[in-house]
């Protein structure tokens, strides 16, 4: 781990600076204390680096020769279009700023991942196989957990938690927990992964992990109101989401998804700064929500 940390270290340094000389990256690992040893970054190992980075992750740091030896990312296309890629760069970078400034422990404010740790890296090793594992699982509503078999298809973060998607032993397609599972262990048994199975496409239509195969996409249409205008078009609700019109006191924005129950919740979660304008259908979700939720403080 210690070396991968280098490893993105010395990705991530190079993607911000553009283009950057041997002695200024050795400058620069040299005050990075926690991973340098305040030793400087020999050019023997910057070359055994740079193979292990090309070997690894597929990301090339070539040489500019003209006006001066400057090293730089010759193919940040890889990096930007592979989410998975860029994702793991990202985060390795924020956890190797984070370490490079314990100092500041208690002005740091994180989330924690409920069970990311214990069976995430069981899961990863059981899909790399193809093998089936069993589970010991407890859902929320239930007082305790049963036991039985999945075929993990994919995992997905969504919400500062972790789901896997799986084929369990009733032939059924589902979406699991991980912070529910109190068990876990790797089978023997093999399974053949769907041929035209892929896991962006499966989630394209949904908003974060609820399936629901019997709410079909369909074209949404919402209108933000006053500031979470900007918060929206900074952070889109869905990778579909376009603007349509931004008329200055609010903004209407299109979607493209099926409007599934955890949809509805982060909508709700918006209050009187969203509405919904279409379809009819939603609206009429939302106002039986809004409803229910006023019985719930009418007598206050």
């Amino acid at each position: 781990m210690n070396q991968l940390r280098k490893y993105i270290w010395l990705i991530d340094t190079i993607r911000r600076a553009g283009k950057i000389s041997h002695k200024d990256l050795s400058d620069k690992w040299e005050r990075n204390k926690e991973l340098s040893d305040c030793k400087p970054l020999h050019r023997a190992t910057f070359n055994r680096w740079r193979d292990a980075i090309d070997s690894q992750f597929g990301i090339t740091i070539d040489c500019q020769k003209v006006g001066g030896y400057l090293y730089y990312i010759a193919n940040p296309e890889d990096v930007d279009d592979d989410k998975l890629k860029k994702w793991l760069l990202d985060s390795f970078s924020v956890s190797n700023t984070i370490g490079d400034n314990l100092s500041l422990k208690g002005r740091i404010v994180l989330e924690e991942i409920p069970s990311g740790r214990t069976h995430l890296t069981t899961i990863l090793e059981a899909m790399k196989e193809n093998r089936a594992v069993n589970i010991a699982y407890r859902p929320f509503t239930n007082p305790y957990s049963y036991t039985f078999s999945i075929e993990p298809y994919c995992v997905k973060l969504f919400e500062n938690r972790w789901y896997v998607l799986a084929r369990n032993n009733r032939d059924e397609i589902k979406i699991y927990g991980l912070d529910r599972l109190e068990w876990i262990e790797i089978t023997d048994y093999t399974y053949k992964l769907p041929i035209n199975f892929d896991a962006v496409d499966f989630f394209s239509t949904a908003y974060g992990i609820v399936i629901g195969h019997e709410l079909k996409p369909e074209r949404i249409v919402i209108r933000a109101y006053e500031n979470h205008k900007h918060y929206l078009k900074s952070l889109p609700l869905h990778h579909s989401q376009h603007l349509i019109e931004d008329l200055g006191e609010y903004a209407d924005f299109e979607l493209y998804l099926s409007p599934t129950y955890d949809f509805v919740m982060k909508l709700l979660q918006s209050g009187p700064m969203i509405e919904v304008i279409s379809p009819e259908s939603l609206r009429k979700t939302m106002q039986q929500w809004i409803s229910d939720m006023n019985e719930l403080y009418k007598n206050d």
